[in-house]
Parts: structure tokens; C-alpha cells; sequence
């Protein structure tokens, strides 16, 4: 069995019961970073052994670790913090186990797309995931896309690039589009700027972001 298991990404009390009780249970856990994930397990008292499974070994390792789960192994799959395969590895694996016939159980859990989308006040009943835009190539070809999508759209973006992402944002989209910037889900520091893309880019500009962030677009139609 492989378990896709959600874990915190802010506050460490955001795991479910079952997340625990899978992670103690697991014969390995697969972890993108053991001493990230080592803190957690400290916290709750989990010893299930780690090993490193990230996305600088995730193709030379894939084909052990499916032939374990094909022997019969229990893993579990977890990231830094978030769902695995949401912007961090896990598709691979899970790709390759499924077409092994392993049975794949993803647990539901934390996750930053909708707690940011629903906080936003943007409509959410529709919306596209957009995940990182690409630094240069085919950056203008996706703005283009994102300007005139009819739902909203949800993107991640980095601290020292979300006054250009923004700057974007008006330039495609115009200045009058809505949009909110999510910051710091679930952790001390959590903030929300919401607007039109002029007032958020002039509330930002002169500011130093840190932390997660997410970027919520008011779609064309609205």
C-alpha cells in the first residue's frame, strides 16, 4: 500500500488523527527532507523509519521503492509540508505504483490552494491552479492565458518576485482586476491583501514579503 499523506504547512496541530495513525503504521516513510520531516515525528512521537525520496532522486529511487510496495511494504509519502505532487514530488511514484497494480490512498489534509482561495472573497465555486509560473519562457504565454480565463485563478509565487508577479497582474490584467495576496497560511504571521491590482501592488511595493505565498486572480467573466 502507499499512503499520499498531507502534512502541516504552518501550524504543526494542522495533521489529521489518521494522517498520525498511517505514519506510526507505515513500514517506511517516504520523506522529501528527513530533517524536516524528523521535527514532526518528533513532535508526535512517531519512529517509523525515513528515507529520503525528493526531487533530485526521485527516478533513480522510484523503481526500488515500487518493487518494495509490490513485495508488500506499507509507505507512506509525505513533502515538507502540503499534499505530495501539489508543486512537490510524488507523481512519479504514484504513476509508476498504480501501473504496478499498487493501491494508492491519498488522505485528505492540509493544503494552501484552498484555504487562500476561499479567504481571498473571490468566487470559488469554479477556479483554475495555475501552481509557479516559469521565470522567462512561456511566462508572457501563460499571463496571456490567466488574463482572460473566465474563473479565478490560483498561483504560488516566491517573496522576491511577488511585487513583479503583481506588477504582471496589471499589465495583462488590468489594473482594475481584483486579485489577494495570501501570505503565511496557518502560521504566526498570516496575512491577507486583497484589492484591485493597483491598490495591492502599491500596499506591496515598498514592503519586504516573507514566507509562502499565494496569489489569487478575479477571473475575466467576473
Amino acid at each position: 500500500m502507499l499512503y499520499i499523506v498531507p502534512t502541516p504547512i504552518g501550524n504543526i496541530e494542522d495533521i489529521t488523527l489518521r494522517a498520525i495513525r498511517i505514519l506510526k503504521e507505515a513500514d517506511i516513510i517516504l520523506a522529501e527532507d528527513t530533517r524536516t520531516s524528523g521535527r514532526l515525528l518528533k513532535h508526535y512521537e512517531i519512529d517509523t523509519p525515513m528515507r529520503s525520496y525528493h526531487a533530485f532522486n526521485e527516478h533513480k529511487t522510484t523503481e526500488q521503492v515500487v518493487s518494495e510496495l509490490v513485495n508488500g511494504a506499507d509507505m507512506a509519502l509525505i513533502s515538507d509540508a502540503g499534499t505530495p505532487g501539489i508543486s512537490d514530488p510524488g507523481y512519479l511514484l504514484i504513476r509508476e505504483a498504480i501501473k504496478s497494480n499498487v493501491e494508492v490512498v491519498c488522505l485528505p489534509g492540509a493544503t494552501a490552494v484552498i484555504p487562500a482561495l476561499v479567504k481571498s472573497g473571490l468566487p470559488c465555486e469554479k477556479y483554475f491552479y495555475e501552481g509557479f509560473l516559469p521565470h522567462k519562457k512561456g511566462r508572457k504565454t501563460r499571463w496571456e492565458f490567466i488574463a482572460s480565463s473566465p474563473v479565478t485563478v490560483v498561483l504560488y509565487e516566491s517573496p522576491h518576485r511577488i511585487v513583479k508577479c503583481i506588477k504582471e497582474v496589471v499589465q495583462y490584467c488590468g489594473p482594475e482586476r481584483h486579485c489577494a495576496i495570501i501570505r503565511e497560511i496557518s502560521k504566526i504571521y498570516e496575512e491577507a491583501i486583497r484589492g484591485t491590482a493597483s491598490d495591492v501592488l502599491e500596499e506591496i511595493q515598498n514592503r519586504k514579503l516573507k514566507g509562502e505565498i499565494v496569489v489569487v486572480i478575479q477571473g475575466a467573466s467576473d
